[in-house]
């Protein structure tokens, strides 16, 4: 199969985005004169259009709001040859069928792919002992691909992320231009994981001010409101939620020393920006490190007990509450 212009379809969250990179790296390079197409949410583009490899972003958002015949005759005017399912949706498997795409790549894990794909690759996700990154690769058996690269060959490969120089807020962009490290805490997930004690953020923000640093908390507006009022009043510490485009956080994480959050976008983007991403995880399957470790050289992943016996069996633990202030900050200083 030598593909010419191939759809990656990942209609899901930044962070699941941001692990398809390395598979669309790996396209591109072995397929230099292809047209990559990402079709993904509108909240994605920002982080999407930061990755070299892709020629062009697609809104899903926007076609699902057409009638269902123009779907159809966009996605015909596409004139893709191929589309791969990373991200299973059953109403754009239909419309890559209808359209007469040539060919159809997905999991074989979904019934509905036996009716829209042509090419179904055989692999489990959640009891893989593989990184999501590699997940992706298997994708692209039908291509050719018969070893998936290892998770350290991926990780340290992200010359395809590019960033944007972005105007900040004045009281952001005083301290991006400040001669201090700058930590950025990302302490909500919108639900995507288990996270860590938000009174754990606000002492470890207190005790990287007092040790030099400058400290910005990143977040939505939403998320703002439910810790804004207990940031430290500190010169040192900023509250930046709601007030950043996905573009300009972007641009803010590149200038930063090191971000810490739980398995989320923001951490994901940290990784590819290489930066020192610190990521705090449970040791349960699904949501383990193993999984979902940002990409990057000077990435880390941090659990409280790596044979926790709830999260060996798979039952729900709250072991990530247990990981400590002093042990954050310990990484943090070991990456200044």
């Amino acid at each position: 199969m030598i593909p010419k212009r191939i759809i990656i379809s990942r209609t899901d969250s930044i962070g699941d985005v941001v692990l398809t990179f390395p598979m669309c790296a790996w396209i591109k390079y072995n397929f230099p004169k292809s047209e990559l197409l990402y079709l993904g949410k509108e909240y994605t583009k920002a982080v999407i259009e930061s990755c070299s490899v892709i020629d062009k972003f697609i809104s899903w958002d926007a076609i699902q709001q057409m009638p269902s015949s123009k779907k159809l005759i966009f996605f015909h005017e596409l004139q893709a040859d191929t589309i791969i399912h990373v991200f299973p949706n059953k109403d754009i498997a239909a419309l890559a069928k209808k359209a007469k795409i040539t060919n159809r790549i997905g999991t074989s894990h979904r019934i509905f792919h036996f009716l829209t794909c042509n090419y179904k690759v055989n692999f489990s996700r959640k009891k893989s002992d593989l990184h999501e990154a590699q997940l992706n690769f298997k994708l692209l058996r039908p291509f050719g691909l018969n070893n998936i690269p290892s998770f350290e060959n991926i990780s340290k490969n992200t010359t395809y992320w590019n960033v944007e120089n972005q105007a900040l807020p004045e009281e952001i962009d005083e301290f991006v231009h400040s001669q201090k490290n700058i930590v950025i805490l990302h302490p909500k997930s919108q639900g995507s994981a288990k996270e860590w004690p938000l009174a754990n953020y606000i002492d470890l923000a207190k005790e990287l001010a007092e040790n030099k640093n400058l400290v910005i908390f990143t977040g939505t507006e939403n998320e703002g409101k439910l810790f804004r009022s207990k940031i430290p009043t500190n010169s040192a510490i900023l509250d930046s939620t709601g007030k950043l485009s996905l573009k300009q956080l972007i641009f803010l994480i590149s200038k930063s020393s090191s971000l810490v959050a739980c398995s989320t976008g923001p951490l994901h983007i940290a990784g590819l920006c290489g930066i020192q991403a610190i990521g705090l995880f449970s040791s349960r399957r699904p949501i383990h490190p193993g999984r979902w470790r940002p990409l990057g050289s000077l990435s880390k992943a941090i659990v409280f007990d790596p044979d926790c016996n709830s999260c060996n069996r798979e039952k729900e633990c709250s072991c990530i509450e247990n990981i400590s202030v002093d042990l954050v900050s310990t990484e943090i200083k070991k990456g200044a």
